[in-house]
């Protein structure tokens, strides 16, 4: 059975001036950084997610 790596991270995003709670994967952490916070935060609003 396959159960992903899933955490609970706080996530400063400068433009905003805030933390944003994040349930993601160590996958999803290492997109993260490599893409940065506010092209990831981007993404999900496109897509209609609550953040």
């Amino acid at each position: 059975r396959f159960l992903p790596n899933l955490q609970h991270h706080r996530f400063w995003v400068e433009s905003e001036k805030r933390f944003v709670r994040l349930r993601t994967s160590t996958k999803g952490m290492r997109i993260i950084d490599k893409r940065g916070i506010d092209a990831v935060l981007s993404d999900m609003r496109a897509r209609g997610e609550k953040i």
